[in-house]
């Protein structure tokens, strides 16, 4: 039997149960919950820097964004306020639309 130790999405049981296999789950305490979000958004950054395709790429982005809403929630916040806090900075700082690669900056 393969061993995963790794946050799954909330469906994830019933989809292997479906196939009539055998599992093991628990639910994390609030200490590993943010552990284990945090990696998952390691694994699926990962997975979405090694796509080689409009397709997948847009598949790990929605894994990504998934995992914002979860971590929003985690920090007693959500969506809106972190699209809220985005709009702002992109107000003060920009975006990343304009493809700005800095080189250098002299040093006083």
């Amino acid at each position: 039997m393969p061993t995963y130790n790794k946050l799954v999405r909330d469906r994830i049981p019933e989809v292997i149960g479906n196939t009539g296999k055998k599992f093991s789950t628990r639910i994390l305490n609030e200490t590993d919950y943010i552990i284990e979000l945090k990696k998952k958004a390691y694994e699926e950054l990962d997975e979405y820097v090694n796509t080689d395709n409009n397709k997948d790429a847009v598949e790990e982005l929605a894994d990504l964004l998934e995992l914002i809403h979860a971590l929003s929630e985690y920090h007693a916040s959500s969506i809106d306020k972190v699209e809220e806090v985005r709009k702002l900075k992109a107000e003060k700082r920009g975006g990343f639309k304009e493809k700005i690669y800095l080189i250098e900056v002299e040093d006083e």
